[in-house]
């Protein structure tokens, strides 16, 4: 039995001529059979990476226990990575799993909670990484030759912090050796509802930038004001200030934003300091990364100027926005099925959204800005009859999505494997293929 999967558009596969408009693409049963069958397995290990979980830089283990789990070494990547490839020889569809879990003291109550103090898995990597194990698994025991393209699974360290994982991953030649034709990756979502699965052509996760603010005025009494600059109220001032920025510059057809998190100042309550520190995260999703970074240095300036002190501002540049292709995420949407409120159902099982984005961030996006065709696809963790934001979200120490998210998530993996291999022309670059 197959599954008959409509595409759209009319692309070029390398060594397998031109997909017609509207031409399905058979998935095969034997690849759905396998990957039900290797489900249990991935939650097993699911649970391995959640109890010993391992803070970016520091992944060896999780790495082994990925490797133990799929029976094969792994061909080492950015240092603590490791990747795998089924199939012959051409461009390859990769799929990226995220080795690393979060600097955070878990509070979920699991009977497979983290036992390591201050590290725990509440972003859901270990659910991405153990679906991908189980479509790996499912894969080779059903054939590669299943597959139109060879399939690529990069498990990736240092997700959630710098030196970006992705960053090195695809510089590096081990990596670009496997011509990589396109590149996939999935995340939990408690912002949309469970059943449902989001694939959206163009930004979905913007862009993020670090900025520490440095106010520097002259110290002196409280009781003397007058005597000095005080950087406390204008550091207070340009936090104001900045949330003009948006509101007043930013196109409001456009996504933005500017959230200082971090204020330092001062050793005593009755003594003016002589500077003050904001530290916050900047954000662009399709408002203008750069003009936004410049309105930041100048409202900071002008505003300390403003009460007598200097302002200065430190960009440490982080992660580009998420642009997902074209014409790759369009065949995807295709293939994952009915979109919500229709009564067709998904071969995945899951809704189809086309409309969710966010002002999340995520390194995948070095993989898109490298020139590779990427799609990041989200899958939705909410109760749909809860309020939107009761439970606890991403990075929350309470959040962790229950077992069942390890199929829901390899089903729209193992769909999105099938989809871009059948579709995706590995000459045609992001900027050409905008939405």
């Amino acid at each position: 039995m197959t599954v008959e999967v409509p595409i759209s558009g009319d692309l070029q596969v390398p060594d397998a001529g031109p997909v017609r408009a509207a031409r399905p693409v058979p998935v095969p049963a034997a690849l759905v059979e396998a990957l039900e069958t290797e489900l249990p397995g991935a939650v097993a290990l699911r649970h391995a990476l959640h109890r010993e979980p391992r803070v970016s830089g520091d992944e060896a283990d999780s790495r082994d226990a990925v490797a133990a789990a799929l029976g094969h070494d792994l061909e080492p990547v950015a240092g603590t990575g490791g990747m795998l490839r089924l199939g012959g020889t051409g461009p390859a569809v990769a799929v990226r799993g995220e080795l690393d879990a979060l600097p955070v003291r878990e509070d979920t109550g699991l009977e497979f909670a983290s036992r390591r103090d201050g590290a725990a898995h509440v972003c859901g990597h270990d659910v991405h990484t153990a679906a991908l194990v189980a479509v790996v698994r499912a894969v080779e025991a059903a054939g590669p030759d299943l597959l139109a393209a060879p399939l690529l699974a990069v498990f990736q360290p240092r997700e959630e912090a710098a030196p970006s994982g992705a960053a090195d991953v695809v510089v590096e030649p081990a990596f670009r050796a496997h011509a990589p034709a396109a590149m996939l990756g999935v995340h939990v979502q408690p912002e949309l509802p469970r059943g449902v699965v989001s694939a959206r052509p163009g930004p979905v996760n913007a862009s993020a930038d670090e900025i520490e603010i440095t106010v520097t005025g002259r110290a002196g009494h409280g009781g003397y004001p007058h005597r000095t600059r005080d950087p406390v109220l204008a550091v207070a001032a340009v936090v104001v200030a900045l949330q003009q920025i948006v509101a007043r510059r930013v196109n409001p057809l456009e996504a933005g934003v500017v959230t200082i998190g971090q204020i330092t100042a001062g050793s005593a309550p009755n003594v003016v300091p002589g500077a003050a520190t904001a530290r916050g995260t900047v954000r662009a999703l399709d408002a203008d990364r750069d003009a936004i970074l410049a309105a930041v240095t100048q409202v900071v300036e002008h505003t300390a100027a403003a009460h007598g002190c200097t302002g200065e501002v430190a960009v440490v540049p982080n992660e580009p926005a998420v642009v997902n292709h074209g014409r790759l995420t369009a065949a995807i949407a295709a293939t994952l099925g009915g979109r919500r409120g229709e009564e067709r159902a998904a071969p995945t099982g899951l809704r189809l959204d086309t409309g969710f984005r966010s002002c999340g961030a995520d390194d995948f996006s070095h993989y898109s800005a490298a020139d590779i065709p990427s799609t990041m696809l989200f899958v939705g963790t909410a109760d749909p009859d809860a309020e939107p934001g009761s439970a606890p979200g991403l990075h929350h120490p309470g959040f962790s999505p229950d077992d069942a998210m390890v199929g829901e998530v390899a089903r729209a993996l193992l769909a999105a494997v099938v989809a871009a291999g059948h579709t995706l022309a590995p000459t045609v670059s992001p900027a050409e293929e905008a939405p």
